[in-house]
């Protein structure tokens, strides 16, 4: 796809994304507005769900409450605490990939053009969004520059709950596996999320948006470690060595790169820090859903899960804060905001659901190939549309992690044809 033509579609169907092209003002410096104060509240309201709730899940196992329990309350607590239980791990596993009826060359290509696309404008929309809503004033006038959306929580909440939505409607109009995990055990995997996504919104108050796609790039760095610690996985010598070139390639591109308008070291060192909480965060992520596949679910019912607990997570922080009316009257201000936080969370849901489409579909090799290509078209559209500059030795760095990447896919590739078990790759079902 041409990032060109891609640029001007985007500007044709959202003018105002390339508009207001002045320089993004500092982030605040009253106290309360800093982000590690944001996060130490956020986590505070997160806690005041989940200590509650693991001390009721302890309370009921230790009372063994599956066998003495009864009344109208026993299936919910049975459902939330137990499960079904044991776990189904001598099931037949749902990751395999059934054949297609229909098999002809151009059916077949036409599936996958159809992915890719998918795949391609709902991320790359998605990632021109995001730029704009945390990074350009809304309401700018000749006398007035605007305001600025600061509430990166706000945004979270309304991609989970459109993904919550979209996901519910489909276990409900497909027929899906009978679940078995204890729900109270997607929460975990929500807290990681729903913290890794707000460490993703906030780190671009302070880096540009290219570093923060390399920084996501880089993070198999991080989920090799987060494997070995969570899953006690062992990995290649192929794998360490792509992840050394990946580290290679971020650094290049880093120490190149020139600074932003807004940037200063003290800016600049608050968006890596937060770049590297998304990365852990996400990695835990990662690997308890891997763990939690060991239930016998559906990568559907595992986005409904993990986004329902996100919902609770952030609507009870959030009233906590009194931040949910704020950002409610933000949206009535600003009508072209509603618009894009609208787009930014239907263009989330829609991405997940491709994700399951093509792995399905096609495996995961073909999926990382496309999402790797997304990743260098939306370095390349954000340069165009928001002003970025990437020096001759960052584009070098750029260069080399992409190399890795495709060379992971390509060794996983052989490796499986060889008969050998490739490492698995990081679950898709949380992304954004």
């Amino acid at each position: 796809m041409d990032a060109r033509w891609w640029a001007v579609v985007v500007l044709a169907a959202l003018p105002s994304l390339g508009a207001g092209g002045e320089t993004p003002e500092a982030p605040p410096e009253s106290w309360s507005q800093l982000w590690f104060f944001r996060f130490l509240v956020n986590a505070a309201g997160y806690a005041s769900f989940m200590v509650p709730g693991y001390l009721m899940v302890q309370y009921f196992r230790r009372k063994n409450y599956l066998e003495t329990g009864r009344g109208l309350c026993f299936p919910l607590v049975k459902t939330c605490v137990f499960g079904n239980e044991p776990k189904a791990s001598e099931e037949v596993p749902l990751a395999s990939r059934t054949e297609p009826a229909e098999t002809t060359p151009t059916w077949q290509a036409l599936k996958l053009l159809f992915c890719a696309a998918g795949l391609q404008v709902s991320y790359l929309t998605w990632g021109v969004l995001q730029e704009r809503v945390m990074t350009r004033s809304y309401g700018a006038t000749a006398t007035s520059p605007g305001e600025r959306f600061t509430d990166s929580q706000f945004l979270v909440l309304m991609n989970r709950v459109l993904a919550l939505i979209v996901a519910g409607l489909y276990c409900v109009l497909c027929k899906q596996p009978r679940h078995g995990a204890p729900m109270y055990r997607y929460s975990f995997a929500s807290l990681s999320n729903v913290l890794s996504s707000w460490c993703q919104y906030e780190a671009l108050k302070f880096v540009s948006f290219p570093t923060q796609v390399l920084a996501k790039a880089s993070k198999v760095i991080p989920v090799m470690l987060m494997g070995k610690l969570v899953s006690r996985r062992s990995y290649e010598h192929w794998e360490y060595l792509t992840a050394g070139l990946i580290s290679i390639g971020v650094s290049m591109f880093l120490l190149s790169s020139g600074p932003e308008p807004r940037s200063s070291p003290a800016t600049t060192l608050s968006g890596l820090i937060l770049l590297a909480g998304y990365i852990a965060f996400d990695s835990f992520t990662s690997n308890w859903q891997d763990a939690l596949f060991a239930y016998k679910m559906s990568s559907v019912q595992m986005m409904f899960g993990v986004n329902l607990f996100s919902c609770l997570f952030t609507v009870g922080s959030l009233l906590e804060q009194g931040a949910l009316l704020e950002g409610t009257r933000f949206m009535g201000r600003h009508s072209e905001f509603a618009a894009h936080a609208l787009l930014l969370s239907v263009c989330s849901a829609c991405g997940q659901l491709f994700i399951f489409y093509t792995i399905g579909q096609f495996g995961a090799a073909i999926f990382t190939i496309i999402m790797t290509l997304r990743q260098a078209f939306a370095i390349l559209l954000s340069c165009l549309l928001y002003g970025h500059t990437v020096t001759v030795v960052g584009g070098l760095g750029v260069a080399v992690v992409f190399a890795a990447l495709l060379l992971r896919v390509y060794a996983r590739g052989r490796l499986k044809q060889r008969g050998k078990k490739a490492v698995p790759v990081e679950s898709p079902v949380q992304k954004v």
